[in-house]
Parts: C-alpha cells; structure tokens; sequence
C-alpha cells in the first residue's frame, strides 16, 4: 500500500491558490475553445441562410412599396381517348390523378401534376399547383378530356419571401429551415457564452445584452396596439 510521502501533501496555501488557479485556467481554456470551435461551425452554416432571411425580413417588412409584375402562363390541350378511362375510374374512387395522365401533361403540356390530392367534381378534376413565389391551378374535365392550365409567377422577390415563410416549398425546404434554426441557436448560445467569458474585459458586455433585450420589449408593450 502506498504511503503519502512529503511531495505529495503540501500544507503550503499559495501552493494549493496557484494549483487551483492553474486548474481553472486550463478548463476556462478548454471551454473557450470547445465554444469557439461550435461558435465558427455554427456562423458557417448559418452564414448564406442568415443573409437570406435577414434580406428577406426587410424585403418582407417593405412588401407593399416593392413593385412586382405578375407573369400567367395559359395552356389548352386535349387528353388522349385512350387515357379518359383511367382518369374517369379514379374520379369514381375520388382518388388521385393516374400517372398516365400526368405522364402525358409533363410530356406533352410541360406541366408538372403532383402526385397528391385531386379536388374532384361532377366532370372534372382540379389540381392545384402552388410554389414558392407563384400559383397555377391545372384543370382536367373526364368527359371530353379538356384541359386547361394557368400559372403566375410574382417574380424573385416573392420568390424569396415565400422561402423565407416556408409558404408552398415542400418537406426539404421545411428540414434545411429546422437545420438552419437549431444552428442558429447553436450559434447565439456559444457567442453568450463567448461574451461572458471576455466580459470582464469588454464591461459595455452585459448593457449591450440588457439593451438588446429591453428595445423589443419597450416597443413590443408601448407600441404595438
């Protein structure tokens, strides 16, 4: 069994003062630089979709003086006899539109129908086609196999601004702005932390933060009816 010998029990406080501080200095230094390694991964991810949602949050603050030119595309065709069938069955089963039929607009109308919900009625199937910035609506009667489609575009700046609501632009976009979001917490949590441990060195740290907080919430409670 190992005997305490006299190098390892020091009585001395100054001693045990400076291996103490020589402890929390390492691990202030391990915690700053785990901080700044998340801190600069988090900016780089965040860094194109900040600017974006930050322009946007301007663009869409100042919607109404910002000109846009809406652009309708219009298309007519007839579906094929041969196709009319299926189209009619999957009315009767209010189902969605066969893949024949949408096969055939993307071939021969330049229409891309989702594979998703019909609106069906008596003679006729509506599909709606929204996106990011624009609408369109394509039309489909199971009789004659008349077709009729429209589509509006508002321009890039709508274009933008639905990205930036998540407005009509599918489950990818819905993930990378869940993405985005938790890298950007990732991103104000290590910059606190960054701030507080320079803080005793930079002292307008903390009204800064106080200031950042209070502003919004004045004009929130005084201002907003």
């Amino acid at each position: 069994m190992h005997k305490p010998t006299p190098s390892d029990v020091t009585d001395d406080p100054i001693q045990e003062d400076r291996a103490l501080a020589r402890r929390r200095a390492l691990a202030r230094a391990g915690l700053l630089r785990q901080t700044v390694q998340w801190h600069w991964i988090s900016a780089a991810i965040c860094l194109v979709g900040m600017l974006l949602f930050a322009i946007t949050g301007i663009t869409l603050n100042h919607a109404a003086a910002i000109d846009s030119k809406p652009v309708t595309v219009a298309r007519e065709g007839v579906l094929p006899q041969a196709l009319r069938p299926a189209l009619q069955a999957a009315e009767g089963a209010k189902g969605k539109l066969p893949d024949s039929a949408r096969a055939w607009l993307r071939d021969e109308l330049k229409i891309e129908a989702p594979a998703g919900p019909v609106e069906w009625s008596p003679g006729e199937a509506y599909v709606a086609l929204p996106g990011p910035g624009s609408d369109g609506w394509v039309t489909v009667d199971t009789a004659t196999g008349g077709v009729a489609y429209e589509h509006t575009t508002r321009g890039w700046v709508a274009y933008l601004n639905d990205l930036h609501k998540g407005r009509n632009t599918g489950p990818a976009w819905g993930w990378f702005i869940d993405i985005f979001a938790v890298a950007c917490v990732v991103f104000c949590v290590t910059g606190l932390i960054l701030l507080m441990l320079h803080s005793q060195a930079r002292k307008s740290t903390w009204p800064l933060i106080a200031a950042g907080l209070v502003i919004p919430l004045l004009i929130a409670v005084l201002l907003i009816h």
